[in-house]
């Protein structure tokens, strides 16, 4: 491809351009480049849905579709979901900016990094967003103890948890999820994006939408074309109790749904076996791109439940300049990270894909950041470099300046030399002074997070002296001085000095602080590795709808 296509990322509002843009700027026939940017479902709709549609792709867009309860309907038909507590949406993106206005009174927590609307739709609007930082020296999994502690600390009225969250596919179990939810049950609003929970595998019933339409302040986001392999069509679905349901149901346009989401929906009561058969052949891809990435030297692969990758690159390697030549050379389009909140450009975010496509990935990769030394990304082992991850500065910054839950972090060294934390000035996000953080309640734990049997350590990195400087001489030992006359005891004080209170144990372990270089993260594993299992048996499901092969709705896709 040409070198002019990476100007399009410069000249961009969003993460990366559109793949027609890019197709535009190359200026080759044919198709764009390998996509392992836009996290989509390679394997539906099948060759032969496409082929139905493409006969029929006359009426679709000559035509208005159906109003929104009618495609509603047919959908909840499907899922076996009551209508009355489903709203459905133009792409998730319209569903999150009505959330914002309709529920979000004035404040909303979010872990960071994770999907960029949940921060950037409420600072639009004006709210103040109080930002968790998912730390890289515990693989970027959320703590929902000290997570439940920073939202009562801050006083948050509203929260949210993507999960798996995106982009590190880091994933909570069911029963914990419910434990928070009712542990936030003095909140306004709790909102569960499941958005990529389709792809999960760690349970048969990972879904929390039964238990959303029960309670009276959650909200469950879900993804039709992630899963679906339609990003283009703009579909999604909010699950929530008829009364918030129905409040955002009722702003929604007539149409706001187009004639391909209604062909689509009212295709896919005869294509269950097919989608459930993508499902599970995106989990198998998952676990031998993850081997694949997992071998080359220096790269950090996390664990994922979604279906996309997280990777840091190795020491030295520039994730724009990695983008640029991935793409300018060999035709693949990357998702570089820097511009997330809580990321760095040391971080890639790698879609699923098919083996042959991970190949060509893999090939790519070696090439760019191992190629001829001259043209590497990686610098040789003779140069060293001074490079710092940059979530390491995002961490100090978010726990110095908004909220609590960081305070051991704040405690440690500032890191290596010449690694600053960014200035607050200027970002247009709120950063209130720190809260002092309270025990957190027992009944809320964390997801455990199986650790490597042994994590290298690196050696000291000796610092340089400021100049160099002649061997110091050593001086010759004082003399001794005569022993002083002992001193009277002093009289006692009009109020005794009270003695020191014993240090409180910590209730959580103080974090490691940023991950050195050259170290792997801890929790740096396979999806495999954290379960324990190769992962190549799908989980049975319990409780399915026999009608036609579609899965139960709070375990889509077990199927398989």
């Amino acid at each position: 491809m040409s070198g002019n296509v990476t100007s399009l990322f410069r000249g961009t509002a969003a993460h990366s351009p559109s793949m027609a843009a890019l197709t535009r700027e190359s200026g080759e026939a044919g198709a764009g480049p390998v996509d392992f940017c836009i996290p989509c479902n390679p394997y539906f709709p099948t060759p032969a849905m496409f082929e139905e549609m493409a006969g029929r792709l006359r009426d679709i867009i000559t035509y208005y579709p159906s109003g929104a309860d009618t495609i509603t309907a047919e959908l909840c038909g499907l899922l076996e979901l009551p209508p009355q507590c489903v709203a459905m949406g133009n792409g998730s993106t319209e569903l999150i900016t009505w959330i914002d206005h309709l529920l979000v009174r004035d404040s909303l927590a979010v872990p960071v990094p994770t999907f960029g609307r949940w921060t950037d739709q409420p600072m639009e609007t004006g709210k103040r967003v109080d930002m968790f930082p998912l730390q890289e020296s515990a693989g970027f999994a959320l703590d929902l103890a000290r997570y439940a502690e920073f939202v009562r600390a801050r006083g948050t009225r509203t929260v949210v948890i993507c999960n798996p969250n995106n982009p590190d596919g880091g994933y909570l179990h069911k029963q914990a999820l419910v434990q928070f939810m009712d542990a936030m049950a003095d909140r306004d609003l709790v909102v569960i994006d499941e958005s990529f929970l389709e792809f999960a595998d760690a349970e048969a019933e990972p879904s929390v939408v039964r238990e959303a339409m029960l309670r009276p302040n959650v909200v469950v986001l879900r993804s039709l074309g992630k899963n679906f392999g339609l990003h283009g069509i703009r579909f999604g679905y909010l699950v929530a109790n008829p009364a918030l349901a129905g409040r955002v149901r009722a702003m929604l346009p007539k149409w706001n749904l187009n004639s391909f989401a209604e062909h689509v929906v009212f295709m896919l009561r005869d294509h269950g076996p097919e989608y459930a058969q993508s499902l599970h052949q995106v989990r198998r891809d998952r676990l031998e791109m993850a081997g694949r990435l997992s071998a080359l030297p220096g790269l950090t692969v996390y664990p994922s439940q979604g279906n996309f990758l997280f990777v840091r690159l190795p020491v030295g390697a520039e994730g724009t300049v990695v983008r640029d030549r991935m793409l300018t050379e060999h035709r693949i389009l990357v998702r570089e990270c820097g511009n997330k909140i809580g990321s760095s450009s040391r971080f890639l975010r790698l879609v699923v894909r098919p083996q042959v496509d991970v190949h060509r990935l893999v090939s790519g990769l070696e090439q760019v950041l191992y190629g001829s030394r001259r043209g590497a990304a990686v610098p040789g082992p003779a140069t060293g470099t001074g490079y710092s991850s940059g979530t390491a500065a995002v961490d100090r910054l978010v726990s110095e300046t908004n909220g609590a839950g960081m305070r051991a972090l704040a405690a440690q060294p500032a890191g290596p030399p010449g690694l600053a934390a960014a200035p607050a000035a200027g970002t247009g996000m709120p950063l209130p002074a720190a809260v002092p953080v309270a025990p957190a309640a027992a009944t809320v734990g964390p997801m455990p997070m199986p650790m490597p049997q042994q994590v290298p350590q690196p050696a000291p990195v000796p610092q340089p002296a400021p100049y160099p400087g002649p061997v110091p001489v050593p001086h010759p030992a004082p003399a001794p001085q005569p022993t002083p006359d002992p001193v009277p005891p002093p009289a006692p004080a009009p109020y005794p000095a009270p003695a020191p209170a014993p240090a409180a144990a910590a209730p959580y372990p103080v974090p490691a602080g940023p991950t050195p270089p050259g170290v792997p993260a801890r929790g740096g594993l396979t999806a495999a590795q954290v379960r324990g299992t190769d992962g190549l048996e799908s989980v049975p499901a319990e409780g399915r709808p026999a009608s036609r092969g579609w899965p139960d709705p709070a375990g889509m896709g077990r199927t398989g």
